[in-house]
């Protein structure tokens, strides 16, 4: 068993209509001057504007860079940080998926203690406490609102990177199953699968402990039994709060157990094409299930009878049966079977190879891997 510790520093609100909370959140943090960071299309659908309306209402002043793009960049984060600036606000609320939520994070480590973002990447660079940070997510997917990475994309490289500490975790998150009801099918499928990932990634990691497998499987139940719902039906509100509850809590797991090999090749695939992360992410998942089968300890029976609609016992399962499994859910969730259906061509195979072994997540997956390997495993996923 691997050692483990583990706290949640920050305060979750969880539920229908939480989201009225955040006005409570934002005076406990004594904000006078609030920054909402977003996306056009969280803007759009009405929801920051919500947010400005009950903070307004209790006597703060709101700002916002509302320029938030999918796989955000550098340029993005600091020109969100430049925008915090010369609003003279004092507390950072992210609105939206676990890109802005990133960008949140991102942007309130330069604001806080100056330079570049690039200056942070790799794990504990953050000297401390980020400015004041309340995270409300609007997709069930990243878990970004309890998680200490920020992934940044730096177009200069190719690169997908991670900012990673705990000094960038929010104060506050708010999680209100009513305001990821507006999402589109293709990103609730997209999110959705990504989070059953973090989920999955985590329970079979080296790094796993008791208390991150614990939350693993919660996380697995609960996504496992509803995504098919939620995809087809956005306003199934038990469906809503499964979602976005297992995200929470595969978010809590991979915080601490880290993930493996299909995050370690879908960031490359997202900094060299732009495929969504979660697309990305949900094709590769069925070949690097196949490549880490040699070495199932019994997890996979596990996993399998999370996801599949038919259930398996010791005596009639095989490991093959879990990435046969997770391909039946892409096809029914209306994600593409390959990379090439989504623009990925064999172009930067390498390149793609050798920033997967760069990855802190290929370490603790349960199959050593080779750039090689990488290569092999781009070349299926094709």
């Amino acid at each position: 068993m691997n050692p483990f510790n583990f706290s949640l520093p920050q305060e979750v609100f969880f539920g229908r209509g939480e989201l009225k909370r955040l006005p409570e959140a934002a005076k406990n943090l004594k904000t006078e001057h609030a920054f909402i960071i977003s996306d056009p299309g969280i803007e759009k659908m009405g929801i920051t504007g919500k947010c400005e309306d009950l903070l307004k209402a209790q006597g703060i002043r709101v700002s916002g860079f509302y320029d938030t793009e999918a796989n955000p960049s550098v340029e993005t984060v600091e020109r969100a940080a430049e925008e915090y600036r010369k609003s003279g606000a004092d507390t950072i609320i992210a609105v939206g998926g676990g890109s802005s939520i990133d960008v949140a994070k991102a942007a309130g480590v330069i604001v806080k203690f100056g330079g570049r973002i690039t200056d942070y990447e790799g794990p504990d660079k953050v000297p401390g406490k980020i400015v004041p940070f309340i995270a409300i997510p609007t997709t069930a997917g990243t878990g970004s609102e309890v998680t200490a990475s920020a992934v940044i994309t730096d177009h200069s490289r190719n690169y997908k990177f991670t900012v990673f500490s705990y000094k960038q975790l929010p104060d506050y998150a708010i999680l209100d199953p009513e305001l990821i009801t507006t999402a589109p099918a293709s990103l609730a499928a997209a999110c959705g699968i990504d989070a059953f990932i973090h989920a999955e990634e985590s329970y079979i990691s080296k790094a796993a402990s008791p208390y991150s497998e614990a939350m693993s499987e919660k996380a697995m139940e609960l996504i496992g039994r509803s995504i098919r719902s939620f995809v087809a039906d956005r306003s199934d509100m038990a469906a809503a709060e499964d979602m976005l509850a297992g995200s929470l809590f595969a978010g809590i797991a991979f915080a601490r157990a880290r993930l493996g090999n299909v995050h370690s090749m879908s960031h490359p695939v997202s900094a060299y094409h732009n495929v969504p992360h979660g697309v990305a992410n949900a094709i590769i998942l069925p070949t690097v299930a196949r490549y880490n089968a040699i070495v199932d300890n019994g997890k996979y029976i596990k996993i399998y009878n999370y996801i599949s609609r038919e259930k398996a016992d010791e005596k009639n399962f095989k490991s093959d049966m879990l990435p046969e499994a997770f391909a039946a859910l892409n096809r029914e969730i209306g994600i593409p079977s390959s990379l090439r259906e989504v623009g990925v061509t064999g172009e930067f195979l390498e390149e793609m190879a050798e920033d997967a072994m760069k990855s802190g997540n290929t370490p603790v997956n349960p199959r050593e891997t080779t750039k090689e390997d990488f290569i092999a495993l781009y070349k299926e996923c094709l």
